[in-house]
């Protein structure tokens, strides 16, 4: 077994133009202040990283691997979740999107797709400069709008959606491979993957890509009602990332799952500070040290309630509290009898 690397911190929610969290350097020294020991960059945020220039520049990418070093930290991953969204968008959401793209390509659902996919290859190449072996994502959606159907879903709908959104990814996850890097869907509400089922059916899509793997966040799982623990048994070859995240839900004569519109506060199921919600993390430590889980455990922090700065440093001990250090003997090895083969038959009668 082997012991998960962490306490680690996902830069997304923090990065800011205030400072420490207005450029790498100073938020990575400010996170390793509070207890973390490596950073998950999120690659569209120019205050973090030039990506495009990462994946071009091996200089440029030692230099940012530089800075994180020089805070005593370490690059667990990119993340590429708002590029990896634009791969696979509906029409209907066309508009809500252009915010993740350049601006000169608003409102151009071909043009956005084709530059995502871009992306997605430069942070295979920028990935394999920094020494990295794993990548975080989203899959996009396609389907999302008839997750609940009505009317019922025209015959054969779903395998046409599951087989386009497999023929957007194949050559993305084909250049992953090129450069030996995991591509970690984050299953995900809003995403066409964002159960154990709808991975299933993408992973036959793509014949079964060496490269297509799961990030892990239990938070996503506890709002859907599905059983996150067991999904751990059922997937855990595919796990090669994971976001330590909480979450609560605690539906109500009023509400349940779909929250009736209300806001991250008032909703039935909401993400929650470490500690604060209903994941039972001592479980998930367990399961994942069981099954050899080699990555590191990564904060992806958003409460609807408490402040980020809390959040982070209650966070980093927290993590730190729940990683395991994993055994190299069994516990009864002091009651061992020492045996031969010899011995062993003479045990059994034989």
């Amino acid at each position: 077994m082997k012991t998960i690397k962490g306490p680690a911190i996902f830069l997304a929610q923090f990065a800011d133009d205030v400072a420490p969290f207005n450029n790498l350097k100073n938020i990575c020294e400010w996170m390793a202040s509070v207890g973390y020991k490596g950073v998950q960059i999120p690659s569209w945020d120019g205050r973090m990283i030039d990506l495009q220039k990462a994946a071009e520049s091996k200089t440029y990418a030692d230099e940012i691997k530089g800075i994180v070093h020089e805070a005593g930290l370490e690059i667990t991953e990119l993340s590429t979740h708002l590029q990896g969204q634009l791969v696979a968008v509906h029409p209907a959401y066309n508009e809500l999107f252009d915010a993740f793209a350049p601006a000169n390509l608003a409102g151009d659902l071909k043009g956005k797709s084709e530059w995502a996919s871009q992306q997605l290859k430069y942070a295979a190449k920028a990935s394999a400069n920094l020494g990295l072996n794993a990548h975080a994502t989203f899959s996009g959606a396609l389907m999302w709008h008839t997750v609940y159907p009505w009317p019922q879903r025209p015959a054969g709908l779903v395998n046409t959606g599951f087989t386009e959104l497999a023929k957007r990814w194949l050559p993305i996850l084909d250049t992953f491979e090129e450069y030996g890097i995991d591509v970690c869907y984050e299953l995900h509400p809003g995403e066409d993957l964002h159960d154990g089922v709808t991975f299933e059916m993408f992973l036959e899509k793509v014949n079964n890509h060496k490269r297509a793997n799961i990030l892990y966040d239990p938070s996503h799982f506890v709002l859907q009602c599905l059983d996150y623990l067991q999904f751990i048994d059922f997937y855990h070859e595919r796990i090669k990332m994971f976001h330590v995240k909480d979450a609560e839900f605690n539906p109500t004569g009023k509400q349940g799952v779909y929250g009736g519109y209300q806001s991250w506060v008032e909703r039935a199921g909401r993400f929650r500070s470490l500690g604060d919600g209903q994941v039972d993390f001592s479980g998930i430590f367990s399961k994942l040290s069981q099954y050899d889980y080699s990555g590191w455990a990564v904060l992806e922090w958003e409460c609807a309630i408490k402040h980020p700065e809390q959040g982070a440093i209650e966070g980093a001990q927290f993590i730190a509290d729940h990683i395991i250090r994993v055994t190299e003997k069994a516990f009864d090895d002091f009651a061992a009898a020492g045996a031969d083969e010899a011995f062993n038959k003479k045990i059994l009668g034989i």
